[in-house]
């Protein structure tokens, strides 16, 4: 063999290797783990409002530093994974998480709630990345999209049940801070042993000399895969994020509604709602998916609008489902034409890709929303937000829906 045909052998990425299906389920387990922690805080944010004291603005900046933390981490740990392999990145990620909840269970200041936040971003970036994209791996060639399914209805499920786990347990303690996160420290310490037995492969290539960190990219032929992903899945996370961020807000402000288990419950159904319609939508063709969550992410917009019209709870709850929808929908099309046509030694980098699309809005447009609410009021930033967003998905949805029935 020359060393031409020898540097070309050492490059060439390892074959897919069937696994029996119960790893694919376990390694989606350390997914829904960490995304657990992610949410767990939304029921107790205005309780430490009312006990640390801040504004609505600073409510959204302590929600955007996780945001923050999870694009500083998207940025490197697709590729990190992809060339040192899934265990050596998901380690720290869940050991991050591990940190976070600690700073939740004794938080007493703004400081405190920002680097929790922080660090289950970096810990969330890190599973969306090498986590999900070893559930693919793990799925095998036979099962990439049974396994794509798997790896989006975990992040959605671990994002439902966290602050349905905080609202319970907040509506029956009077001090429910240090059970909620006691609970979640036992679930990530499941998914740290769950890294180290599963057998987490090397995905990436040997080339240690020419190799760097760089910005995330996949090959050429699959930028239009992740731009359509990105076009439907970052609206449909922005609308969620919105929920997560200001609900409550709206809920006790505006609607009058203060019981935790309400805004837990609303934030946990609107991310079942997401797990659900992912397995309806499972048989449908991408195309589909894509103009179902547009459409599911306007008329959240326009449910918003309308609940702040009419101050009724009821119709922000299905507003909250609506947004749901559109986020599960946008991430299993965009997880599927990942699963389907990234090569595994660039998958995780590809998940990063559309994570980051879809989180930079899905952190912005919160904030911004949060300093117009303090300057004119709850009704009126929620509306300008709700039309803003119902426009982005629109033109995502019909630009999506054509260029797809061309491919």
């Amino acid at each position: 063999m020359s060393t031409l045909d020898s540097s070309r052998a050492v490059r060439a990425p390892l074959k897919e290797v069937a696994y029996p299906p119960r790893r694919m389920w376990a390694a989606a387990w350390i997914v829904t783990a960490v995304f657990i922690l992610s949410n767990s805080a939304t029921p107790l944010y205005v309780r430490w409002q009312a006990a640390i004291g801040f504004s609505s603005a600073t409510l959204t900046v302590i929600f955007a530093a996780y945001i923050l933390g999870l694009l500083l981490t998207l940025l490197i740990a697709g590729q990190l994974s992809d060339r040192f392999g899934r265990r050596p990145v998901l380690l720290p990620g869940v050991a991050a998480a591990i940190v976070a909840c600690l700073l939740f269970a004794g938080a007493h200041s703004v400081a405190m709630l920002i680097t929790a936040r922080f660090l289950s971003g970096v810990a969330v970036g890190v599973v969306v990345s090498a986590g999900m994209a070893a559930v693919v791996d793990l799925g095998g060639p036979e099962r990439k999209r049974q396994a794509s399914l798997i790896a989006s209805v975990s992040m959605v499920l671990g994002a439902g049940l966290g602050p349905l786990l905080a609202g319970g347990i907040a509506l029956s303690l009077a001090d429910p801070v240090l059970p909620i996160f006691a609970v979640e420290l036992v679930v990530l310490l499941t998914a740290l042993a769950v890294v180290l037995i599963l057998p987490l492969k090397h995905r990436g290539t040997h080339a240690d000399h020419d190799w760097r960190l760089h910005l995330p990219r996949v090959p050429r032929a699959n930028h239009r895969h992740l731009l359509f992903g990105i076009a439907v899945f970052g609206p449909g996370i922005t609308a969620t994020s919105f929920v997560l961020a200001l609900g409550p807000s709206l809920l006790s402000h505006l609607l009058g509604v203060t019981s935790p288990l309400i805004a837990g419950g609303m934030a946990c159904a609107m991310f079942l709602t997401a797990t659900g319609v992912q397995f309806a939508a499972r048989r449908f063709s991408v195309r589909i998916i894509f103009l179902c969550g547009a459409a599911a992410t306007l008329l959240s917009m326009m449910g918003i609008a309308l609940a702040v019209m009419s101050s009724s709870a009821a119709v922000l709850i299905v507003a909250a489902l609506l947004a749901g929808s559109g986020q599960g929908l946008g991430q299993l099309g965009g997880l599927t034409l990942i699963g389907l046509h990234v090569p595994g030694n660039h998958r995780a980098e590809a998940n990063a890709v559309l994570n980051i699309g879809g989180y930079i809005p899905a952190g912005l447009m919160p904030v911004v929303t949060g300093m117009i609410i303090d300057r004119a009021g709850l009704s009126l930033g929620a509306t300008l937000f709700a039309m803003a967003l119902a426009s982005i998905a629109v033109l995502g949805g019909a630009v999506v829906f054509r260029r797809l029935a061309n491919d």
